[in-house]
């Protein structure tokens, strides 16, 4: 199967407040990955009982992109997976932008000053939804971060630097900042992976 790159987003069946704390990851349960696979052009949504297929579609990715993928929807996934997904490349936006500006952003921050796009909801109203058993909303939900996630790749990829908006900061861009990446043929490497992954 070969699927191109693919971008990713993972909504929970449970907050942290539930299972104990931050360590918990594995306690979290998985209620809808979101995806966009590049080599068939497509968005795709897989429900608890799908991850297998999800897992040969990640299996078979030359990369995996996301935001905040290695510090939480890997550690979420991994108890699904009887293979160590600390073996995949990877590239994790929020990590790659902090190694730039020395600070985490949010995913909302990059969007809007470089896309003009917000998130339509958030994590919390998610969580709602899977107990309401709302899995249609909680889909889109999920959807529209991949579509944001994947927009602010490609732009990045494209253009060398996403931007924020910057207290303070005046000029040329309105009080945007770039942040330079290189996201173009950024491979990360096993050992890197290794070192920033859960």
């Amino acid at each position: 199967m070969t699927t191109g790159d693919i971008v990713f987003d993972i909504e929970t069946k449970k907050s942290f407040d539930e299972v104990g704390g931050r360590n918990n990851f594995h306690l979290l349960g998985v209620s809808v990955i979101g995806a966009y696979v590049y080599g068939l052009g497509q968005y795709l949504t897989f429900e608890e009982h799908e991850i297998p297929e999800f897992e040969r579609f990640i299996k078979n990715a030359p990369r995996v992109i996301g935001f905040n993928i290695h510090h939480f929807d890997l550690a979420v996934l991994q108890p699904y997976i009887s293979w160590s997904l600390k073996n995949l490349s990877t590239l994790d936006l929020m990590d790659d932008v902090k190694k730039s500006l020395g600070h985490r952003l949010y995913l909302d921050s990059l969007a809007d000053a470089t896309l003009g796009v917000r998130k339509s909801g958030d994590g919390l109203q998610a969580l709602r939804w899977y107990k309401e058993g709302k899995m249609d909303e909680i889909k889109k939900y999920c959807l529209k971060d991949v579509e944001i996630t994947k927009n602010l790749y490609e732009f990045g990829a494209k253009n060398g630097h996403v931007l924020f908006y910057s207290r303070g900061t005046r000029g040329e861009l309105g009080g945007r900042v770039a942040i330079p990446v290189n996201w173009s043929n950024n491979k990360i490497t096993e050992k890197n992976v290794q070192n920033t992954l859960f």
